[in-house]
């Protein structure tokens, strides 16, 4: 692993909580072939779906996805507060689009069209599912996954802009797609720590993918993302960190009883400097999650 690659201390021993709750084996069989299927269907509608349909289709297929594994998704607008981030007064009223413990509802965070960049902490590989299926997006992907089987085929049927994160060289061609994408008026969505951390801690945003915006003259969304048990404290149990491997991860999410994740969308910051702009999301994130990340002097070179 290169040098300045971005890391946790964040390992599965110390940091992944076990389900409190836990579901029957039977239900977590019927939820295991239910993502079988979402996945089978997915892979030839990504080889088929372009253009504007695209982002429909990823946002339908990931919600879907979500309600298969038994994941219920909470959106709510927030505003920037050290204590945390409460629904605002003016959120607009939940969207159920299924029912039972397996359902997604969700909040219409902003139906507005034009082109943002959105930026989140991260947990799990549940995050870029949760951001798809709460805000229409391209997601920005680590290069690596394109060759991993069916997913990078999934990947990339849904329009996911891959950048390397690994390599200083690659890097500013990885940042001019992202700001010709927002040019065009499609949003982004980005997860600048680099790497996952399990949600007790955070680490702090790299400020190169904020160049991308920055180049295109777009805001930057901040988002905050947190789970939970149904009617129980927030848990790490999604997490997927250390030498976690993604067949246990998944396990464990089949697992969870009533898995909830709350997704709050803070107001936009805007900057003329991209090191600015990470600084402004960084916080607004850590005032919703109450979490509080690393000093940001420990920032990696690579993603700068």
């Amino acid at each position: 692993m290169s040098p300045w690659f971005p890391t946790s201390p964040c390992t599965t021993a110390r940091c992944v909580d076990v389900p409190m709750r836990a579901a029957g084996v039977p239900r977590q069989v019927l939820r295991g072939l239910a993502v079988i299927a979402v996945v089978l269907v997915g892979v030839p509608l990504a080889r088929l779906v372009r253009g504007t349909a695209r982002r429909r289709v990823t946002l339908a297929w990931s919600r879907t996805l979500l309600r298969a594994l038994g994941v219920r998704v909470e959106v709510r607008q927030g505003f920037a507060f050290f204590a945390g981030a409460v629904p605002s007064a003016e959120a607009t009223p939940a969207r159920q689009t299924g029912d039972g413990p397996g359902s997604t509802s969700a909040r219409q965070a902003d139906d507005a069209p034009e082109a943002r960049l959105v930026v989140a902490n991260h947990i799990s590989w549940l995050d870029p599912l949760v951001v798809a299926a709460a805000l229409p997006c391209r997601l920005v992907a680590k290069s690596e996954v394109s060759a991993w089987p069916v997913v990078g085929g999934l990947a990339a049927g849904s329009g996911a802009l891959p950048i390397a994160r690994d390599s200083l060289l690659d890097l500013p061609g990885a940042v001019a797609r992202i700001a010709d994408t927002l040019r065009s008026g499609e949003t982004v969505a980005a997860f600048p720590e680099g790497t996952t951390w399990c949600g007790r801690g955070s680490g702090t945003f790299k400020p190169a993918v904020f160049q991308a915006a920055v180049d295109a003259g777009v805001s930057v969304t901040p988002v905050a993302i947190a789970y939970r048990e149904a009617d129980g404290p927030r848990t790490t149990a999604p997490a997927y960190v250390g030498d976690d491997t993604l067949a246990a991860s998944v396990l464990r999410v089949l697992a969870v009883r009533r898995l909830v994740v709350e997704v709050t969308v803070l107001p936009p910051v805007s900057a003329a400097d991209r090191r600015e702009l990470a600084g402004l999301a960084e916080a607004a994130v850590a005032s919703a999650t109450g979490r509080l990340p690393l000093p940001r002097h420990t920032s990696t070179p690579a993603l700068a």
